[in-house]
């Protein structure tokens, strides 16, 4: 997959099929647009295109912090793997942040990535002022030769699937729900790097994370995981939080991996979480927290069982 960023300066190496959008989590609504490029681009020996943003226009816009459900290079590696050609990663700057949506879709579209179809969501919009439509792009597709898709929502019952929804959710720390939105288990990628090493000196040896500042985390406590790492998995408890036991300074990722003594420091892990099983909280004693831990391992294992 070509994967272009930090750049106004791209364009496809041949005709292509597009879909256009923020895609933070990949999730299952995302995937119904871009399963459909894909067919598309296979029936049609079209170039599969997919244009996003570095950071979401409303964050830029609002001057937030960013914090979403995959960070950047969590959703290059996801659509990596789900065989597109193309990821470009526009840098959302005023060039294009003021760009009308006429000319976007001339300059941008038609011109840098000849077009030849669209594949968009209802409430698709771009453009200065969002004055961008699904209307508007039908109807200069007639001009320039392009046709254009317009896709359903995928509900969840009454609700439609958005990263709204899912950041609602994930809030709750309702990682059931979370995991079925997404089509997939959260998850926390990063390498393994040094902590307190509390975790070995109490008989639980955990591996340490530092998740990117722009990554949204579930509620602080513990939680049912799956680890992959060196090409291996591993059940486990994970921890978010700052370790009020031990006053940690940052908010951290500690995962007990069942049944692994190896060294894995400065390896990568993808710490999948299931389950919500409790509060952070601090305990009086180093003794106290290794009975809670033994109970917090208990659980865990009964999760995988059952």
């Amino acid at each position: 997959m070509r994967y272009i960023k930090k750049t106004l300066n791209f364009e496809a190496e041949r005709p292509s099929v597009i879909t256009l959008g923020k895609f933070d989590g990949v999730h299952r609504g995302h995937m119904k647009l871009i399963n459909r490029i894909l067919e598309i681009g296979k029936r049609d020996d079209l170039e599969t295109v997919i244009f996003t943003f570095d950071v979401s226009p409303q964050v830029s816009l609002n001057h937030k912090k960013p914090q979403m459900l995959l960070t950047n290079e969590e959703r290059r590696k996801r659509l990596h793997r789900q065989g597109i050609n193309t990821l470009i990663e526009c840098p959302f700057v005023p060039e294009i942040r003021d760009m009308e949506a006429e000319d976007f879709i001339r300059k941008i579209l038609v011109k840098n990535l000849k077009v030849r179809a669209l594949v968009v969501g209802p409430d698709f919009h771009f453009g200065h002022g969002r004055r961008g439509t699904p209307e508007m792009l039908n109807r200069m597709g007639e001009e320039y030769g392009f046709t254009v898709e317009v896709l359903d929502k995928v509900m969840d019952g009454n609700l439609e699937i958005s990263s709204t929804y899912i950041r609602e959710e994930l809030s709750k720390g309702n990682m059931e729900k979370v995991n079925e939105l997404l089509g997939y288990p959260y998850t926390i990628t990063g390498e393994v790097v040094h902590g307190h090493q509390l975790g070995r000196t109490i008989g639980v040896p955990t591996i340490n994370q530092i998740p990117g500042e722009d990554k949204l985390l579930p509620p602080r406590g513990v939680y049912t995981s799956r680890t992959k790492i060196v090409g291996k998995e591993f059940d486990g408890i994970t921890n978010i939080g700052v370790k009020p036991t031990v006053l940690e300074k940052f908010v951290g990722v500690e995962t007990y991996l069942f049944d692994c003594d190896m060294d894995l420091y400065g390896e990568k892990a993808k710490v999948e979480l299931y389950h919500y099983q409790r509060p952070e909280q601090k305990f009086d004693s180093v003794d106290a927290l290794k009975i809670q831990l033994q109970k917090d391992e208990e659980h865990g294992k009964e999760y995988f069982i059952s």
